[in-house]
């Protein structure tokens, strides 16, 4: 926990979601490689301007994605991406590469400085709109030391949102976590059914009871809510509500993002 807590330097975190333009190859790649350095690297300042304590980017307008894998074209220009985010706004950065390429985003990581990766699958298959994504966290820790990126903490999501959980409907959601936990994840992510959708917040209670790692909230956290799960967790992952129209496809809303990030502060003290 006090690695968790020194790496936000913050007492209940906000990490806010640059959601990169589609990049090369995916079938709605319209813009060009410098075109979207250059926007990640303007939302990263207007989140260090609200007051964010952290920021995490990812390629969620890569659809369909590719599952358990990426091409190179991705995890480098991802990399590039970390390292002009980070650059730009000096706060701790992460990264999540879709759909489960979790290697692929502890390399771009590493390479970029970045100090976290979100992975899904990390414990206990499912199944996800991709297909079956298998458990991961042997072979994802290993080249982790591997390649010599311990600082590099590993967040995992647990009955994660946009998959079916029927194969393990008799794990509990605090049994998954504590399987996470034994197997050395950073911190678990719960979440709601889809993005935008609201966790579950008597899964998050029961899910910090039953760990001794941070808990985040990955998912429908917004203005009315915020206090329910600031009480509830260690931090929290906010992606649409910080975007114009609360639409995870539109840029960044700076004034959003000060109005939540004020109201954070006040709740904090």
């Amino acid at each position: 926990m006090k690695k968790f807590y020194d790496l936000f330097n913050a007492k209940k975190a906000v990490i806010a979601m640059i959601h990169v333009g589609a990049l090369p190859g995916a079938p709605t790649c319209v813009q060009s490689v410098s075109e979207l350095i250059k926007n990640a690297a303007a939302e990263a300042r207007l989140y260090k301007k609200a007051g964010v304590h952290s920021i995490m980017i990812e390629n969620m307008h890569d659809i369909p994605y590719i599952k358990g894998s990426c091409g190179p074209e991705i995890s480098t220009l991802m990399s590039i991406i970390g390292y002009e985010v980070k650059n730009a706004s000096k706060l701790p950065c992460g990264i999540q590469i879709l759909a489960g390429a979790n290697r692929e985003a502890m390399a771009a990581a590493h390479s970029a400085g970045l100090d976290y990766i979100r992975a899904e699958g990390f414990v206990f298959g499912h199944m996800a709109d991709e297909g079956m994504i298998e458990s991961c966290a042997g072979n994802l820790l290993r080249y982790r030391k591997a390649i010599g990126a311990e600082r590099v903490m590993v967040f995992t999501d647990i009955k994660k949102k946009h998959s079916s959980h029927a194969i393990t409907s008799d794990i509990t959601i605090e049994e998954t976590a504590h399987a996470a936990e034994f197997f050395l994840s950073d911190g678990v992510i719960v979440t709601g059914a889809a993005t935008g959708c609201e966790a579950d917040i008597e899964e998050i209670r029961r899910v910090k009871k039953h760990v001794k790692i941070p808990v985040l909230v990955g998912s429908g956290v917004d203005s009315d809510n915020v206090k329910t799960y600031l009480n509830a967790s260690d931090a929290l992952i906010v992606g649409s509500y910080f975007k114009h129209g609360g639409d995870w496809r539109n840029g960044v809303s700076y004034e959003r993002a000060k109005t939540f990030m004020d109201k954070v502060n006040k709740l904090i003290k």
